[in-house]
Formats: C-alpha cells, sequence, structure tokens
C-alpha cells in the first residue's frame, strides 16, 4: 500500500501502482469527471500515471492555471494531428504553450492560407470527439531517432539527437496512430479537450530561431477552459484592436515612430499637450509629498558604470560614446585609450552622486530626489512595439534615502501615493507582487535574507494583499510590483519600489548617524507611472483615445452655425482660454452637423456650437462627446463649469 496525502492534510491509503485517477474517484465521480492532471510531490502528473511510493498529491482542474496551461498543451498536440491528417506531406516540429495558447512550428513546401482554418478547425473537433485515450510511453534514445525517421520526421529525430543525453529515457505520447515527442504531462484522452479553441494567425519562424536555418510556418492558435472564456478573450482581442494606441495615434494626430529615429517618439503638438498635462500632475503630487526634484547627466563615464555595477549587466543593453578627439577638418580621431561614456539606461547612480554632494546627516533622511529621467536602452528591434516598448523614454523616477527604521513608513506612504494616482487615472484594480532574489544579483545572501525580510514586513504593515514571485528581483534587491487591470481586462506593471542595500555601498554613499558615525542609507528606487511613454500608450488605449476633460489635448472646440457668428465665437474662445481651458474654433463655412461629426470623430470632449440666437443672447450649446443631448449654458455659466470640470483630480480636491 501507499500513502497519499492530500491538500487538506488527509492521507489515505491506496494500493501501489494507483493513478491520480483513482485518488479522483475515490474521492467523488464529479471529481475524477473533472480532474485533468495532479500535481505529485510538486511535480505535475498524468491522471493515468502509476504513483511511485508514497506522495504528496493535488489534483489540477480547468480552474487551476496548470490546468489551463494543459489544455492549451494539448490543443497543440490536437492541431498537429490534424494538420499531418490532412496534409500528410507536413513535418511536425514544435509546439509550445504561449500566452492565451499555443503555436506549432510545421515543415512544409506548399504555404498554409488563414483560409485552412475553418477546415483545420474542423479536424480538430474530429480528434475531440474520437476521444483517443492519451498514452504516455517512454523509448530509448536510438529507438526513438530510427522511428521518427522511419516516418520522415527529420525534425524530431533531430531535436533527440541534440538535446536528449545518450542513455536517457525519452517520452512520447500517443492518441490514435498519432504520436508526438514531449515531456508531458498531457490529458486523459482527446475528449477531455475542450472545444474552446480557435486558430489566429500565421507567421515564418527559423527553425531554431536561427535565420541561417530554414524557414517554418508557425501556426498560432488560442485555448480556453470553455466557450465563455473564449467568447471573452476574442471580445478582448476586438476591443484591443480598436484601441491600439498606434492607430489612435495616427486617427487623432498624437504621435508617429519612424526608422530615421527607432525605438524614439515624435511627439505631435496634440501628443506632447497629453504629456505634459499628466507631467504636471505627477509633479504636484511630488511637491506635495515632500520630493525635490533634480536633474542629472545623460553621459556618464564607464567607470562609474563599472562600480555601479551596471556595465557587467546591462553592458550589451546600453549606447556606448567614445571621447573622441575632433581634428579641426571635420574628421575625428578615437585615442586607442578613449575614456568610453555611455547614455545611460537608468538614472540611480547619478541620483547617489546628488546624494553624496555634501555632507548629510540622520536629520536630513527620508531624502526624496525625483527626476522625469530620459533613459536609453539598445532594445532588440523586434522587441520594440509603439510606445509600450521603446529605446528611449522617461521615467517618473525618485530614490528614497532613508535610515532602516524609516523603510515601513516610506512603503506605506509611497503605497498610499501610487493608489491615489492610479485611482485618478481610473485604475482601481491593482495587484500587488513581492519579487525575491533573482539568479544572477549583486550583494551577499545576507543582505539579500535583510533587504526581502524588511520589504516583507514593510509590505504586511500597509494591509496590502500581495503575491509572491520567487527569483523576480531586481539586481539590487528585492522589489514589489504593481500590477493594473485595464478596461478591458489586461494586466500591465507599472509601479515599483526596489529596497536596496547594496548600490550605496558600491557607491560610496553615506550619512552621520545621531551616534555621529558615518553609514550607509537605504536606497528605494521607486516609479509609479514606470516609463512615460508606455503609461500614455495605455492610458490612450484605456480611454480608446476619448480623454477625460483634463487630459484632452483640445478640451472645447467653438463651432459656428453661420458666418454671422464668428465674431462672438472667437470671443467665447478668448474667455474659455482666459480660465485656462484648452480651446480651437471653427469657423468653417460647413453645416454644424458635419463639424460636429468631424469634432466626435477626433474625440474633443465638449463642443461649444453658436449661432446667431446664442450670439444675441450670450448663449452656448453645449454638446458632450457621446451624447446626442444639448447643454444651453450662458457664457459665464459655461465658463464657471468647464473650468471647474477641467480641474485635474488632486486640483478639484484642494477647491473642494
Amino acid at each position: 500500500m501507499i500513502k497519499v496525502t492530500l491538500p487538506d492534510g488527509a492521507v489515505r491509503d491506496y494500493e501501489d501502482g494507483a493513478r491520480p485517477y483513482d485518488v479522483a474517484v475515490s474521492i467523488s465521480n464529479s471529481l475524477a469527471k473533472k480532474a485533468l492532471a495532479a500535481k505529485v510531490d510538486g511535480e505535475l502528473y498524468d491522471l493515468m500515471r502509476p504513483l511511485e511510493g508514497d506522495v504528496e498529491l493535488a489534483l489540477i482542474t480547468a480552474k487551476d492555471p496548470e490546468g489551463l496551461e494543459l489544455i492549451r498543451h494539448d490543443a497543440a498536440h490536437v492541431l498537429a494531428q490534424a494538420v499531418q491528417e490532412l496534409y500528410p506531406d507536413t513535418q511536425v516540429t514544435i509546439g509550445p504553450v504561449i500566452d492565451d495558447g499555443f503555436y506549432y512550428d510545421f515543415a512544409r513546401e506548399e504555404p498554409f492560407s488563414s483560409e485552412d482554418f475553418e477546415k483545420i478547425e474542423k479536424k480538430m473537433a474530429e480528434i475531440v470527439d474520437a476521444d483517443y485515450p492519451i498514452i504516455r510511453e517512454v523509448w530509448d534514445k536510438d529507438q526513438a531517432i530510427e522511428t521518427f525517421k522511419s516516418i520522415g520526421e527529420d525534425y524530431k529525430a533531430q531535436i533527440i539527437d541534440d538535446i536528449i543525453p545518450p542513455g536517457e529515457p525519452i517520452t512520447v505520447y500517443k492518441q490514435g496512430d498519432w504520436f508526438d515527442l514531449c515531456r508531458g504531462p498531457h490529458l486523459p484522452s482527446t475528449g477531455k479537450l475542450p472545444k474552446a479553441f480557435k486558430l489566429m494567425k500565421l507567421a515564418g519562424a527559423y527553425w531554431r530561431g536561427d535565420s541561417s536555418n530554414e524557414m517554418l510556418q508557425r501556426m498560432y492558435g488560442t485555448a480556453w477552459a470553455n466557450e465563455k472564456d473564449l467568447k471573452a478573450h476574442l471580445h478582448r482581442l476586438e476591443e484591443a484592436e480598436k484601441r491600439d494606441h498606434r492607430k489612435l495615434a495616427t486617427q487623432l494626430d498624437l504621435f508617429h515612430l519612424d526608422s530615421l529615429a527607432m525605438g524614439s517618439v515624435f511627439w505631435h503638438p496634440k501628443g506632447y499637450q497629453v504629456w505634459l498635462q499628466v507631467e504636471a500632475y505627477i509633479r504636484r503630487r511630488l511637491a506635495e509629498e515632500g520630493y525635490d526634484e533634480i536633474k542629472t547627466p545623460q553621459l556618464m563615464d564607464s567607470a562609474q558604470w563599472e562600480k555601479s555595477g551596471h556595465w557587467g549587466k546591462f553592458r550589451e543593453n546600453m549606447f556606448v560614446v567614445p571621447d573622441f578627439v575632433p581634428d579641426g577638418e571635420g574628421d575625428v580621431t578615437v585615442p586607442a585609450d578613449a575614456k568610453l561614456m555611455a547614455i545611460k539606461p537608468m538614472n540611480c547612480p547619478a541620483h547617489v552622486e546628488v546624494f553624496k554632494s555634501g555632507q548629510k546627516s540622520y536629520r536630513d533622511l527620508p531624502l526624496r530626489l525625483a527626476e522625469f529621467g530620459c533613459c536609453h536602452r539598445n532594445e532588440p528591434h523586434g522587441a520594440l512595439h509603439g510606445i509600450m516598448r521603446v529605446r528611449q523614454f522617461t521615467q517618473d523616477d525618485a530614490h528614497i534615502f532613508c535610515t532602516e527604521a524609516q523603510i515601513i513608513s516610506e512603503t506605506e506612504r509611497f503605497c498610499a501615493l501610487l493608489q491615489s494616482v492610479y485611482d485618478d487615472f481610473g485604475f482601481t484594480d491593482v495587484a500587488v507582487k513581492l519579487s525575491t532574489r533573482p539568479e544572477v544579483r549583486a550583494g551577499s545572501d545576507a543582505v539579500w535574507d535583510r533587504a526581502e525580510s524588511d520589504l516583507e514586513e514593510a509590505i504586511k504593515h500597509t494591509g496590502l494583499p500581495y503575491e509572491i514571485m520567487p527569483g523576480e528581483g531586481a539586481f539590487y534587491g528585492p522589489k514589489l510590483e504593481f500590477q493594473l487591470t485595464d478596461a478591458i481586462g489586461r494586466v500591465w506593471q507599472c509601479g515599483t519600489l526596489q529596497l536596496d542595500f547594496v548600490l550605496p555601498e558600491r557607491l560610496g554613499a553615506e550619512y552621520v548617524a545621531e551616534s555621529g558615525e558615518k553609514v550607509r542609507p537605504v536606497m528605494l528606487h521607486r516609479a509609479i507611472l514606470g516609463s512615460m511613454e508606455r503609461f500614455l500608450g495605455i492610458l490612450i488605449e484605456e480611454f480608446s483615445g476619448a480623454f477625460p476633460l483634463w487630459l484632452a489635448p483640445v478640451q472645447v472646440v467653438v463651432a459656428t452655425i453661420s458666418e454671422n457668428s464668428d465674431a462672438y465665437a472667437e470671443e467665447v474662445a478668448e474667455q474659455l482660454r482666459s480660465v485656462g481651458l484648452r480651446v480651437e474654433t471653427d469657423l468653417r463655412s460647413e453645416k454644424i452637423n458635419y463639424k460636429v461629426r468631424e469634432h466626435s470623430v477626433q474625440k474633443v470632449p465638449v463642443i461649444a456650437v453658436v449661432g446667431a440666437r446664442e450670439a444675441e443672447e450670450r448663449k452656448l450649446a453645449l454638446r458632450r462627446f457621446g451624447s446626442k443631448a444639448q447643454e444651453i449654458v450662458t457664457l459665464e455659466e459655461g465658463m464657471s463649469m468647464l473650468a471647474h470640470e477641467a480641474l485635474a483630480p488632486d486640483q478639484k480636491r484642494r477647491v473642494g
């Protein structure tokens, strides 16, 4: 007999060789129907695989993250089987699970088309209906190579030959007459795979990611636990397509991207106006919280980056400039011993230098230094994505230099500020992750033990729920990551708070303690928005370009019904500008309905329509974006009302 310990601590006896499925049946038939696999001593296990000895066991269903991953893994296998049954000349290569789905790379001379998807999906459904048992087999390496070569699967044979060490057994999974090399685990049968899958797109992919190898055809799909989740996902994709910040940027004339400055943004007046409003808002919030704003150099000597540790870890992502000597004739000479300078990829070493300027006392702490710091990172070309991932970016960066006793209060204060800022932008669903030491890091284990303990104690004091993310910490210390959920359910990681004992030591930061001794400060690296570019991209998509009044680049358009009211329209515009509103006029000889439609396409929050009657009575007919209703107000009422509505959330709180 073997003993199986369940998640609730209960221990049950089973015959040797019992399977996780047998355990599920012994608990309830309904659980046995829902079970997809098991976690045995922390390792995922096939439901039909015999247990070996005493174990701790948890059953996995479609509600578990591991269950959804298994569904997607099996969907990839069913896709491969369907493709090979329909197109027997096709070789399969690899088919992993990815975010929201899976893909499979195929080798086939004739190109696939998206028009093939319907036929392939139909065949996939037939394989599910056939309910083939999925059987795990263990093969010898040489046997596996010979078998795959015999059926023309040269890529599979190559994978086995190159990756599997001699003498190591190989697992193969069979479903019907089809089989594939795979570590598993898998569902008990193809019938357990929900038909909530859909093929999405095709792309090219080099074998093993090497451009010197042959090009394969990659087929992407998505798979979910049920049809409802699939429909919700497809709806999110449709919404994301409509909200794509790159398309909206063109429509609303916010910015453009060009290969002339790959990975950098050309901000247009309207887009930069949104930037300025966000920056001004953050600057006010930081001033309220006692931050001092600074500005630090773009270029610093490589010796500083070596001392900080960035040179060793981030050198390949840094833009490096040699200290050249002009020859006076338009050319330059770079001496062999030229000093290297690097454009900063981050602000922290420069902030340490500001802290070190002049002697600091414990009475000066906490010292909060903020900077809208422009940074450059040499991101791979393929990683660039609109303004979400760029090479030149600006952070709402700040570093808090404090004593160890101040860590808790500063963390509480920062978390409260961050939540308030996110609330003001409409993000109320925020998750907190505590990321611990990565494999490659600076500092001793003892320092990391202390940093992790201090940061976890601090987040506990805030009362915020948090999840631990092992191995995801920063180079210098553990960090809190703040993930916000947008209007269509996407999660974005923006804010961070990193606790760092290492950099102050490396760069020689110190202050005079109450005892008179010189000691190292604690350094809290923190950002709320993160990259300004990325956060603005998130805002564009969150609001689908229809910014709230306080952020809108043009807040009011004064549109005339006829040229007889042009003079009054100009007066209205000047009066509205005088109370701080961003106003444009539309005096064109077009019909008013045409003007309203055009400015609605531009998502202008308020259109103030004026005609002969409005001019005579000194009134405005206000039309709000998204509403067909019209509001008639006097000019004075409109000025007062719109001026108050256009205040940023923090300004409204101050005036009441």
